[in-house]
């Protein structure tokens, strides 16, 4: 199971909004046309291409600690150029349930 972090970088992958990130990721997969299609498959409505995109990051990652270290550093110049915040929710929301996130609440929060 990849890292919490890695599922949060291809969910930016999958948005696309991140170009250096994405284009880190397009040049190290470039060889391999599989990966280039999970790459290209990843949608962020849809957590399978997702996990599937996060699975293999994990993999090249612990291949090359240096792409591994490319990828957190150009990750994290996305996440300051954003606010600094990541949100990931992990698993189900039954169909009508909202699911609430956020960031510096000062107070008390009622619903």
């Amino acid at each position: 199971m990849p890292e919490p972090i890695l599922t949060a970088v291809a969910t930016t992958l999958a948005t696309k909004a991140a170009t250096g990130l994405y284009e880190l990721v397009k040049r190290r997969f470039s060889s391999d046309r599989k990966a280039v299609a999970t790459l290209e498959a990843a949608k962020p409505e849809d957590p399978a291409t997702i996990a599937a995109l996060a699975e293999r990051l994990d993999v090249e990652t612990r291949a090359d600690p240096a792409f591994g270290a490319a990828l957190h550093a150009e990750f994290e110049v996305h996440q300051d150029a954003r606010g600094g915040s990541v949100n990931n929710h992990v698993g189900t929301v039954a169909e009508g349930a909202k699911v609430v996130q956020t960031r510096d609440v000062h107070g008390n929060i009622s619903f």
